[in-house]
């Protein structure tokens, strides 16, 4: 119906009113119109108004809930001076100064175990013997080797330099500088002493007629004039001679007037006897050198007569195949030495040895059992506990503070209300990063650990700089770019002790130094007393989530 009114009233405005009714009708109908246009609105506005007053009545009532909710996330605290330690914590576990697992790669028989849990070893001190027969056979025989080349490497050299064979003297040489010489020649005989000795007869003589020491005049065949000798011995009794003359033995010793050798003849006479007939020279020991390779004769200096000591080298005899045996002996020698040192090495592995000072913590075999190499495992376990030490984790923020002579005072918990105290003894530069963090291990030793023990849980705090009187903020307090949150005037209630209202909370730049776990050094933007808020919005809006 009101859209067929709508529809007629511009039909009414346009038409020519003749009369005055036409025109009375016109202004009713517009006036109609305009009633039922203000209803229409009125039906609108009105539901409206009720949305807005709705809508204005929940942002109220959850701006005042937000803001109270809010305020009861801030802890007030102040600016207080105190002495401040600046300390580093961490978490680790303890372990021995050293420690060794006793494992072996060989496998037999265990002969003897002389030791047990709880002991006190030195370093080397035995603890396993293993049968080791077989190893002590190889390594004799490879002494043996050794032996054999260290023979032929010194006959290779001593083909290449004959050396003298005997202390003494030099009575005859067989060859000269340049000659060539094959294996066999002799080059030179060298006789032990410079000493003769020579037996003479004299008959019609009884023994007493001579004593020890008595001077004897000797003539050597070939040699002008005389030697003086000296009796050494006496025969007792009487010879007969080759006429069948009785005569008695008598022993003269005199020095050899030169190149005399047992080629010589020599008479004496002694006292008032003269000896029968020429009486042979007797030479003292004597050694022929030979040649034991073939080569060239070079720098044979000695002459007959001259004195030499046992190994003194007499000569070179040069060639090149000379030269080639001694450095195959030599080699043979260095490889007969290495075998016989590794073999030797390994009759030591069967004696299985303490690496370390320390108590034996585990033995798991005993004498009698069977070793089967690696694959059983460790035979032993050995802690040094000279003292104890951790590894703790420092973060890259922390590390500066931490440095090599710290005092560290650790806390257990399975030690209750016991604190020890160690001190920092390294401190690496070899960090872990992980996550964009890097951590650096740092060592602290524990020399007076008491109750403690390897393997328990501890707690340490590095004490490093303190610094007293000190203006501080809890370190929760401070935001990042080094600002706090500071109350503003009426963002607190009454007491000063709670934030009633968040609008008036204002944000402040502060200086800050050094700092612990708990509080950090402000050295700027605050003075002694001022308020800081600690802000633990985030458990708030959780609570509004949540419907709180």
């Amino acid at each position: 119906m009101e859209t067929e009114w709508m529809n007629e009233a511009p039909t009414e405005t346009s038409g020519t009113p003749e009369s005055g009714e036409p025109e009375k009708k016109r202004r009713f109908s517009l006036k109609n119109w305009d009633s039922r246009k203000k209803k229409r609105w009125l039906k609108i506005l009105i539901p409206l108004a009720v949305v807005i007053a709705i809508v204005a009545g929940c942002v109220s009532s959850l701006t005042k809930n937000v803001n109270s909710q809010l305020s009861g996330s801030y802890l007030v605290a102040s600016a207080q001076r105190q002495d401040l330690t600046v300390s580093v914590s961490g978490t680790a576990t303890l372990q021995p100064a050293d420690s060794y697992n006793v494992t072996t790669l060989l496998s037999g028989d265990i002969v003897s175990a002389p030791f047990e849990e709880g002991d006190l070893v030195t370093k080397d001190t035995l603890l396993y013997a293993m049968d080791s027969s077989d190893a002590q056979d190889s390594m004799d025989r490879a002494q043996i080797s050794v032996q054999q080349a260290q023979l032929s490497y010194q006959q290779a050299q001593e083909a290449l330099h004959p050396t003298a064979t005997l202390s003494g003297t030099i009575s005859e040489v067989y060859v000269h500088n340049g000659d060539s010489v094959n294996a066999g020649t002799e080059l030179a005989r060298i006789v032990a002493s410079t000493e003769l000795s020579i037996d003479f007869l004299f008959p019609f003589a009884a023994p007493t007629d001579f004593y020890v020491g008595q001077t004897a005049t000797v003539f050597v065949d070939g040699y002008a004039g005389s030697q003086a000798g000296t009796v050494t011995s006496v025969s007792n009794s009487t010879a007969i001679t080759s006429n069948g003359k009785p005569s008695v033995s008598v022993r003269v010793r005199l020095n050899n007037p030169g190149a005399v050798s047992d080629a010589y003849t020599a008479s004496a006479v002694i006292g008032n006897y003269t000896s029968y007939g020429q009486a042979a020279v007797s030479m003292p020991a004597s050694s022929v050198v030979y040649a034991s390779g073939s080569g060239t004769v070079n720098g044979f200096a000695k002459l007959a007569g001259s004195t030499v000591s046992k190994g003194e080298v007499l000569c070179t005899v040069e060639s090149e195949t000379i030269r080639d045996q001694i450095e195959n002996a030599r080699l043979n020698l260095q490889s007969a030495q290495l075998s016989a040192g590794t073999a030797s090495d390994t009759v030591d592995d069967y004696n299985i040895k303490s690496p370390i000072a320390g108590t034996v913590i585990e033995k798991s075999f005993k004498a009698g059992d069977k070793v089967d190499g690696a694959s059983s495992g460790t035979l032993a376990v050995i802690y040094d506990l000279s003292y104890l030490k951790l590894e703790m984790a420092v973060a890259e923020l922390d590390i500066g503070k931490v440095e090599v002579g710290q005092r560290v005072e650790i806390t257990a918990d399975a030690l209750e209300g016991q604190t020890f105290e160690g001190v920092v003894d390294k401190v690496s530069i070899n960090g872990t990063t992980a996550n964009g963090f890097t951590n650096y291990p740092v060592t602290v030793v524990i020399e007076d650990y008491g109750d403690l023990k390897p393997g328990m849980n501890v707690s340490a705090q590095i004490i490093g700089e303190e610094i007293p009187n000190a203006l501080c903020i809890p370190v929760d307090a401070v935001d990042r770019g080094n600002t706090v949150t500071v109350p503003g005037p009426g963002a607190l209630n009454d007491a000063g002790t709670a934030v009633v209202d968040v609008t008036k909370l204002e944000t402040r730049e502060v200086t800050l130094g050094r700092n612990d776990d708990e509080y950090i050094e402000v050295t700027g933007g605050l003075e002694e007393g001022d308020i800081v808020l600690i802000n633990n919005q985030a458990s708030t809006l959780m609570d509004l989530m949540m419907g709180g």
